[in-house]
């Protein structure tokens, strides 16, 4: 009998077969049960504390789980979900790994007690979740754009879940004037582009009360102006952006000057401030009230803008340079000596310079028709204002998906335990597999009603048998569970409602995710490192110290002796 062949290392760890899927299947339960105590209006906070000593209390999923430093390569493969759903959607995020590890915990009992091959199981897994989107669509409401109340009722549920739920109405309508002011529609292709990443900033001031936070009519940053003379209030100001420096170019290398005569270095002085007297004339000449560049200015800059009556920034973030230029309508000029009447900006009603707390903010303000904004938020501590920021982006989000794709459905587990019915039926005409998987998905998207009643407290095998019995009729497709109170309810008449994107990104997200894990069958990992020696890196850095020193000793000896070693 022949040996056998050996191509892995022999320290080389390897799992297949169904010990790799069960495996896969147990770590994306465990990173579901991390989160599944913070959904919903009654969840609980998390406090996690990072390498550096900070801690950080939220209930956020995606907030939670980016902060964990996992090693099972399942495990980091659902927390990757909630950070494609934060990023698509902004929402969902912990909902999205609850029924991640819902539809793994279902296909279990195919792999070990039924010995299905992975391949039918997924088949079946994204027949239920076309049939589920579709379902989905079908029950869909379509919300009107053109009030800011149903858009606000779609948001207010979504903060109804977080830390700022219980500021009511402020949080909600910062979310939604925030949206509104940065939607803007291409006057040629139509298309509406809202950017609240890039174009919707949150500035957070600690001190005050959170009633005093509000949404500009345009935009605010932490800068002062650069000399003290210059006029810190300015109505309708004419604005001149720029990105290049107000100070005498550097040599980009080592740049020496021979200098014979006194007279030369006083004409090399004189070359300095005409070039920058040059360069403050080409741009006084447009009259602009306000300056402000990414680099720096030279304090001869700033002497000749104090005599034109000119208040001048300087070192301002490149972002902060884009979002006055949309508030404002100004263009961003490159060279000063290509400056147009068209590059000013005149959409500023007000420019101002207050001070809060211990540092100056700038305020560009009053805008006509701003489609960059600031969000001034004022809180007690870091941490309520760093909670505060994270609902926020949540909810602007939230906001945004519903202008782009106005359709809802009814919240509070209603469309889960709709859709998980209409499986159901639709099981009962299947057969084989496919039945026993479109029964699975319904059972795992029980899951999500279930865990609200959970987390308030509430008694859910009575309250799910209930639930169940009343979506066996196609009219109360909007009943589900009521978070706060605990009981069954119709989410007609409490206004819980979500956007259709949120939810079906959410399915989509979850079953493809259980499918890819399902399928994996092999795990490899590396060659493992002896937990007693050094590492491979270290092991070569002390080669290669331990070899520079020994040629530097033979050189000091001399070449004759390194030749001899050589040789």
């Amino acid at each position: 009998m022949s040996q056998p062949v050996l191509v892995l290392q022999q320290n080389t760890k390897r799992e297949h077969g169904r010990k790799s899927q069960l495996n896969n299947i147990s770590a994306g339960k465990s990173v579901a049960d991390l989160v599944r105590s913070t959904l919903g209006p009654k969840s609980m906070l998390k406090m996690i504390l990072d390498p550096m000593g900070g801690t950080q209390i939220t209930n956020d999923g995606n907030a939670i789980l980016r902060e964990i430093d996992v090693v099972h390569p399942a495990a980091k493969h659902m927390i990757e979900l909630a950070r494609a759903q934060d990023e698509e959607c902004g929402d969902g995020t912990t909902s999205v790994i609850i029924l991640g590890g819902e539809m793994l915990a279902v296909s279990q009992p195919f792999l070990e007690v039924l010995q299905v091959h992975p391949i039918k199981i997924v088949s079946g897994y994204m027949k239920a979740l076309d049939d589920a989107v579709n379902y989905m669509n079908s029950i869909s409401l379509t919300v009107d754009l053109t009030t800011d109340t149903e858009v606000a009722k779609v948001v207010d549920c979504c903060l109804g879940t977080k830390f700022a739920g219980r500021y009511g109405d402020l949080a909600t309508k910062l979310a939604v004037n925030a949206v509104r002011k940065v939607i803007r529609t291409d006057a040629i292709s139509g298309n509406v582009e809202i950017d609240v990443k890039r174009y919707a900033k949150i500035e957070k001031i600690p001190g005050g009360h959170i009633d005093e936070s509000r949404v500009l009519d345009g935009v605010m940053f932490n800068k002062d102006i650069t000399h003290q003379k210059m006029r810190r209030l300015i109505k309708n100001p004419r604005v001149l952006l720029l990105d290049c420096p107000l100070e005498y170019k550097k040599a980009e290398s080592m740049l020496n000057v021979e200098i014979v005569d006194d007279k030369d270095w006083e004409k090399l002085m004189e070359m300095e401030e005409k070039w920058i007297q040059d360069v403050c004339e080409s741009i006084i000449r447009f009259k602009p009230d306000v300056v402000c560049t990414e680099k720096g200015i030279s304090d001869l800059a700033q002497h000749y803008f104090v005599k034109a009556g000119i208040s001048a920034i300087r070192r301002l973030r490149k972002t902060d340079n884009n979002r006055i230029a949309r508030a404002t309508g100004a263009t961003i000029v490159h060279r000063p000596e290509e400056i147009q009447e068209s590059d000013i900006g005149t959409n500023a009603g007000l420019f101002q310079v207050q001070k809060i707390g211990d540092e100056y903010f700038t305020f560009i303000v009053e805008c006509k028709e701003p489609k960059a904004c600031s969000i001034l938020l004022r809180g007690a501590s870091k941490d309520t204002l760093n909670e505060m920021e994270r609902n926020l982006v949540d909810a602007m989000n939230v906001a945004r998906n519903i202008f782009h794709n106005p359709k809802v459905v009814y919240g509070g587990g209603s469309v889960e335990m709709a859709v998980s019915q209409m499986l159901l039926e639709k099981s009962k005409t299947l057969a084989g597999v496919s039945q026993k998987t479109y029964e699975a998905i319904a059972r795992a998207l029980e899951v999500i009603p279930r865990t609200l009643v959970q987390n308030c407290g509430g008694a859910a095998i009575k309250l799910l048998t209930e639930l169940r019995s009343k979506h066996t009729d196609k009219a109360n497709v909007s009943w589900g569970i009521d978070g706060i109170e605990g009981v069954l309810a119709d989410m007609k008449d409490i206004d819980v409602m979500e956007p259709l994107s949120v939810k079906a990104q959410t399915m989509k997200t979850a079953i493809e995710a259980a499918c890819v894990l399902i399928r994996i069958d092999d795990i490899v990992s590396g060659v493992a490192v002896d937990a007693d020696g050094p590492s491979a890196g270290v092991c070569l850095l002390l080669l290669y110290l331990v070899s520079f020193f020994h040629l530097n000793k033979l050189f000091i000896k001399g070449e004759s002796e390194l030749w001899q070693h050589i040789v």
